[in-house]
Formats: structure tokens, C-alpha cells, sequence
């Protein structure tokens, strides 16, 4: 009689073969990891079925394996990217809307994928607290959507769990776009991709999200206001790296950014500056900002600063969300763990053997220097040479992880973020460097209070920033990571995760670090895109957020004792920050961390040996 282990492994076999042989395709790779099914060209990744095996847990696993197979037999990620909207809600939308059609297809021919795909996606809208929503929350748009073309493609009512927010939003989401809903519903549209998308859009016009073609730029925002100037260009880079909770962040149906106009026309800036080296330091701004396609060139301001919030994490969210949120992390560890922590361990080594000790030789007096003998056999007139140990002096330092916690980074890219704080608030814990772990993201999408007011008072021209931020505080630097570690949790709450303004962000980070007392201060941002709130840039001109990030990365590099780096998630970071990496896969990122660190505190080992030998 097989054991409890051997009854998972030989589930986790089965699991393999049958998403092998649903996918209906020749040479499939499929592992195991992630909390749900992902999927990449000819490569599927399926979360672990629970340590033990209950008929619901074994229910929930075969649902993640049969959403990998279906997307491996009727999704063409090509054509996906190339039909995609550019906003990053519509793209949302877009992904869920695609999703519930590969999973319908299986439903409707095989009852058992069906309700093995029911039971999973009862345990994903309980995960996402969708079971505890209320009418004041924001409408989870993609998945109501979902949710209502499965239940119209497969007549399957919407799970228990899914109740309420169906009750709250049912009505809404079909006075909007209803017909177009029936038409998506369609079974003759239901096995062709590219029509099924040219409804999918019609669906999403009908919705008034931001649908954008390649050669109408306009942003939602600006079709809504007949005061707009320009046209919102960052809110596409943004769009392009939304990923769907479903896919892998580096599909080619939610790949890498594209370049705006006003980023192509920053290497001219750049050059042009350079070349002008007599130039005073304000007419190099004024240059860098008139460079800027639709850009206003005013001086970067807030329209209001009193609905902006800075949080502990434990005052986002209940303390028994946050430790259900918790555990979902947890369970990612569980996968990850080993990968990032041989990593971490090699940092602890470096940072240790730093700290610990270093030689002094050639004296006249200590421990023998059993090395250097053979020069007194060779020459018996050589003086013995003796060595001596002694402290290596390490400054004491902190790290501030600085996170971005935009809509774009959902799913797999933030949960590979937190795990990588989570253990190297550990690690470095151990070594004595303090860690603070910070988020940011805006209170609402497309403007929130502060846009009410600006509206109230008349939409007066270039107003400056229109979004309430949000920064969050998930570990300050003080605070032993024991007690923060419940907090990180709240990176997987559905619903935090908005737009991003990234130059007051970074600013942010940077005073709390000036504030502090150790000598040496890193500050590593973590993004995957540039700076985007669509009513600010709509207002303001596109490249408003990002010409001011780019000046406050300036001020930091230049003028700051902080030590800034930047690492980049499908985003080229490396054009904005002076030290930068740029990864394609998330699943890099624990590695870059390390890597990047690691590299910091080799030079100023180096630094610290060279005045050594100098005194």
C-alpha cells in the first residue's frame, strides 16, 4: 500500500500525462510551479497539488493542469499579440475574455474538465476575496467579464463563492455591453481566435475602456475630455506590460513595452546636452524638458497633495485576510524557496567573510607564515615572516527595497517580488544590514479624489499630478523581519495594484533613507514599466511622469549620498537609471537581486582594501 507521498507523486504524474495529452501537441514541456497554470510557447507550468490529497485539493489541481492544456491547444499567442488592445484595463479584460474561451471549448466537450476547472476557479475568486467583496469595493472588470461569457459559453452557473460580486455587478457590466456579451457568447465564434477577438474588442469599446490602435493613440481620458491638448503616450507602455494572472509575464501576448515617440527623441535630448557643456544647469532642463513630445514643460507639481496616503500594510487590509494572504505566499515558497535561498546563502557568505576577518603579512611578529618558509630553506639569512589577523571593519548599512505595485505587475511578477523581499529581508537580517520594504501605486485608476476636486474647480489648465498616491510600508528598517513578515502578504491582495507614479516614489524612498543613520544607504527599485496615471499625463502631456522620474533619478545619482539601482521586469530600466539591469524572465529576478547587491558590496570591499593598503 502506497504511503501519502508516493499517492502525490504518482497524482503529479498523472497530472503531467494528462496536460500532455489534452494539449493535443507534440513535445510539451510541463513543470510544476506558480500558484496558477501558466503557459509559454510549448511550455505549460502548473501549480503543486496540496501535500494532501482530498478529493476538492485533487479537484483544484486537475483544473490548473486542464487551463494549461486548453491554452496550449487552442490559444495562438501571435495572433493574441497582435490583436491585443493597448490599455492596460482593456488588455485585462482581453486576457480574461480569451481565458474563459479555451476553457470553454474544454467544458463543453468533456464534463469532467469542466467541473475540474469549476473547482479551480472557486478557489481563485475565494483567493482573491472576491467571496467578501462589497458594493463600495472597485468592480473586479476582467473577472466579472470572465465569469459572465463562461456562464453564457458553457451554461454553467457562476460558482458559490463568485455570488456576490455577481449580484453586485451582474447588472451593471450587462446594461453596458450586454448585446455585445451575447455576441461573444456565439458557438460560431467560439473555435475562431481572430473573430472571437474582433468581438472581444467590440465588447471592451462597450465597456469605455481604453482600446487603442497602433495609429490612434488617444487615451481614454482624452476621448472623455474636450480639454485635452495631447495625446496620452505612456499609457500604452504600461498597457503592454499587463499581464494576465493566467499567463507567463514574458508571452508574447503581453510582452515587452513598446518605445513611445517621446522616449526615442530622449537619445537626441541626451546627446544635444552633452555636446553643450557650457550650457548652465537650467538650460539643460529646459532643454530636457522641451525635447518631450507633448510635454507642457511645466515644473512638476501635485494638483493636491490631501488625499495621498503613506500606510502600514497592516492597516490595508483585516488581520485575517492578511494572514490568509500570507499563506498563499507561502505556499509560492514552498516552489521558489530553494532557487532564491542558495542564492541568498552565497550573499550571506560574501557579506560575512566581509565583516569577519582579513590578513595582515610580512611582520615582524604574530603567526607564523607557514606560506612564506620555503624562502628561508632557499636563503637561511630570510627573516622568518609572520601574519596576523586582524577586524575588518564593515559599514554599517541599509537597503531599501522600493516595489513597484502597479496593475502591470499582477500575478507572477509581484508574487516573485515578494518572495525575493521575504528572503532577503532574511538574509541580509542575519548580516546585520537593515531592510525597508517599500510599495507604491495610486489609491484609484485614471484619477481619484484629487481628479474630483480638479474637475470641481473648473479642469484649470496644466494642473499638475491628478491621482491620490499610495505608498506602502511593508517592513521599515527597524523592524525585525519576524514581525513584518505577515505584511508582505498584502503584494497578493487583489485590488491593490493600480497605476504607478514612479518619480515621487523614488523620492519618497530617498528622504526616509536620507533620515537614517548608517553610513552607507542602498536604495534598489524594483519596476516592469515606465511612470503611468492616464489623467495626469492626459492633462499635463504624455511624457509629463516620466520626465520627472528621469529628473529625480538625475538628483539622486548626482547630488544624493544614496546609492541607487534599478532592476527591470520585461521593461528597459536602463535607459532612466545610470545602474540598471534589465531581465525578460520574472523568474530572474531573485538572481539579479543578488547579483546587483553582491556587486555593491564587492566594490566597497575593494574601496575599503585600497585605503587600507593606502594608510
Amino acid at each position: 500500500m502506497m504511503d501519502k507521498e508516493q499517492i502525490r507523486e504518482a497524482f503529479k504524474r498523472a497530472l503531467l500525462q494528462s496536460t500532455r495529452a489534452l494539449s493535443a501537441q507534440r513535445d510539451v514541456e510541463v513543470a510544476f510551479g506558480g500558484e496558477h497554470a501558466a503557459v509559454q510557447g510549448k511550455s505549460a507550468r502548473i501549480p503543486l497539488p496540496a501535500r494532501v490529497l482530498d478529493p476538492a485539493s485533487a479537484a483544484i489541481a486537475r483544473g490548473e493542469s486542464d487551463a494549461a492544456a486548453l491554452r496550449l491547444a487552442h490559444h495562438d499567442s501571435g495572433a493574441h499579440a497582435r490583436l491585443s488592445p493597448k490599455g492596460a484595463e482593456a488588455r485585462a479584460v482581453f486576457n480574461a475574455l480569451e481565458n474563459a474561451r479555451c476553457e470553454a471549448i474544454g467544458a463543453l466537450h468533456l464534463k469532467g474538465v469542466g467541473d475540474n476547472l469549476a473547482a479551480s476557479l472557486e478557489k481563485t475568486i475565494i483567493d482573491k476575496g472576491y467571496d467578501r467583496q462589497s458594493a463600495t469595493d472597485a468592480m473586479p472588470m476582467a473577472d466579472v467579464a470572465a465569469l459572465l461569457l463562461r456562464e453564457r459559453l458553457t451554461g454553467r452557473a457562476p460558482p458559490a463563492a463568485a455570488a456576490g460580486i455577481m449580484k453586485i455587478w451582474r447588472d451593471e457590466l450587462e446594461e453596458r455591453a450586454g448585446p455585445a456579451l451575447d455576441a461573444l457568447a456565439d458557438a460560431a465564434s467560439i473555435d475562431d481566435q481572430e473573430a472571437f477577438a474582433s468581438l472581444a474588442r467590440d465588447f471592451i469599446r462597450d465597456l469605455d475602456l481604453d482600446d487603442e490602435d497602433q495609429g490612434d493613440e488617444q487615451s481614454d481620458e482624452e476621448q472623455n475630455s474636450d480639454e485635452s491638448e495631447s495625446e496620452s503616450e505612456d499609457d500604452s507602455e504600461n498597457g503592454d506590460d499587463e499581464t494576465g494572472a493566467d499567463e507567463m509575464p514574458d508571452d508574447p501576448g503581453s510582452g515587452e513595452s513598446e518605445t513611445s515617440d517621446s522616449d526615442m527623441s530622449e537619445d537626441d535630448m541626451e546627446s544635444q546636452a552633452e555636446e553643450d557643456d557650457g550650457a548652465s544647469e537650467n538650460a539643460k532642463v529646459s532643454a530636457l524638458r522641451s525635447q518631450f513630445e507633448g510635454d507642457t514643460g511645466e515644473t512638476y507639481k501635485a494638483y493636491t497633495t490631501a488625499f495621498d496616503e503613506i500606510a502600514d500594510a497592516v492597516d490595508l487590509c483585516d488581520a485575517e485576510e492578511l494572514q490568509r494572504l500570507r499563506r498563499s505566499l507561502d505556499r509560492q515558497l514552498e516552489n521558489l524557496h530553494a532557487v532564491v535561498a542558495r542564492l541568498a546563502n552565497k550573499l550571506q557568505r560574501k557579506l560575512l567573510a566581509q565583516q569577519n576577518r582579513s590578513w595582515m603579512f610580512d611582520l615582524d611578529e604574530g603567526v607564523l607564515d607557514a606560506a612564506r618558509l620555503a624562502r628561508v630553506i632557499v636563503d637561511p639569512m630570510q627573516p622568518l615572516s609572520y601574519k596576523m589577523e586582524q577586524e575588518q571593519d564593515f559599514r554599517d548599512t541599509v537597503v531599501t527595497l522600493l516595489i513597484d505595485n502597479s496593475g502591470s505587475m499582477r500575478g507572477r511578477p509581484i508574487t516573485i517580488a515578494a518572495i525575493c523581499a521575504d528572503i532577503l529581508a532574511r538574509t541580509l537580517e542575519r548580516c546585520g544590514v537593515k531592510v525597508e520594504i517599500l510599495g507604491f501605486t495610486t489609491r484609484a485608476w485614471k484619477g481619484g479624489q484629487s481628479r474630483e476636486k480638479w474637475v470641481a474647480d473648473g479642469r484649470p489648465p496644466k494642473p499638475g499630478r491628478l491621482n491620490d498616491l499610495r505608498h506602502v510600508i511593508y517592513k521599515s528598517a527597524d523592524a525585525p523581519w519576524r514581525r513584518a513578515r505577515t505584511s508582505l502578504g498584502l503584494m497578493m491582495k487583489e485590488g491593490l495594484l493600480k497605476e504607478n507614479i514612479d518619480g515621487e516614489a523614488l523620492m519618497w524612498a530617498h528622504q526616509r533613507l536620507i533620515g537614517r543613520p548608517e553610513s552607507r544607504r542602498i536604495l534598489m527599485v524594483i519596476s516592469d514599466g515606465a511612470p503611468v496615471d492616464d489623467t495626469t499625463s492626459s492633462a499635463n502631456g504624455g511624457a509629463y511622469l516620466e520626465r520627472h522620474l528621469r529628473e529625480v533619478i538625475g538628483y539622486i545619482e548626482n547630488k544624493s549620498p544614496v546609492e541607487l539601482l534599478a532592476i527591470g521586469i520585461g521593461h528597459d530600466v536602463t535607459r532612466y537609471y545610470r545602474r540598471a539591469l534589465t531581465i525578460v524572465d520574472v523568474d530572474q529576478l531573485g538572481g539579479a537581486i543578488i547579483d546587483k547587491l553582491a556587486e555593491l558590496f564587492d566594490e566597497d570591499a575593494a574601496e575599503q582594501n585600497g585605503r587600507g593598503r593606502a594608510a
